[in-house]
């Protein structure tokens, strides 16, 4: 099996599992009131995390094997391997970024 079908696989059970528990909580009415609307937020503060997280490993997968094999042909290539590497790390930055700022309008 690919490891990336299982990646994929394994977040989207994890998804299918832990969305509908975070949404069956009880709670009183009056936290009910207080409350609504804010799981979407939360879920989406986690979706944002999660996937930026995910899509920066698959990149960095196929980055760092290239740049390995770079490196190992000439030394010279090291510096701009390692930047390299180190681009996709922003998306995961923007996503805690935007997680930050959902998580403030709670």
């Amino acid at each position: 099996m690919n490891s990336k079908t299982l990646v994929l696989g394994l977040g989207l059970l994890a998804l299918c599992v832990l969305v509908p528990t975070a949404l069956a909580q009880t709670a009183t009415p009056a936290e009910a009131d207080a409350m609504a609307g804010k799981g979407g937020i939360a879920i989406g503060a986690g979706l944002a995390i999660g996937l930026a997280g995910l899509g920066t490993g698959i990149a960095q997968s196929q980055i760092g094997a290239a740049a390995v094999g770079a490196t190992a042909e000439d030394a010279g290539f090291l510096g701009r391997s390692l930047i390299y590497v180190a681009v996709p790390e922003t998306i995961v930055i923007f996503g805690l970024l935007i997680a930050f700022q959902l998580v403030g309008k709670i």
